[in-house]
């Protein structure tokens, strides 16, 4: 019989990863940007110029590889993909033990 055991939520907190939250945002940030880039039919040569990329990098970073990439550029990546990007701080939840960050999309 296998066991399954109930993830998190979080695939790199599940993995022990020490940077889980910060890992998930980027993924999150890189999956929007990759949609945005598909849904104005962008090749990725085109894209790596207008969000001021190698084309390696943005490779890279569609496919997961995004260590080497801030959060605060992939926001200036959804920018210049013509996309508002607020960023909202409240006090955190009581039911959760640490504040944290969240992506999410409207």
């Amino acid at each position: 019989m296998i066991e399954i055991e109930e993830g998190c939520g979080n695939v790199y907190a599940d993995l022990g990863g020490r940077d889980a939250e910060q890992m998930l945002v980027k993924a999150r940030l890189a999956t929007k940007i990759n949609e945005i880039i598909k849904r104005k039919g962008l090749t990725q040569m085109q894209a790596a110029e207008l969000l001021g990329l190698p084309q390696p990098k943005l490779s890279g970073m569609l496919r997961g590889q995004f260590r080497g990439i801030s959060e605060a550029k992939m926001i200036s990546c959804l920018n210049r993909l013509g996309r508002d990007v607020e960023i909202v701080v409240h006090k955190a939840n009581r039911s959760r033990r640490a504040a944290g960050t969240r992506v999410v999309f409207a």
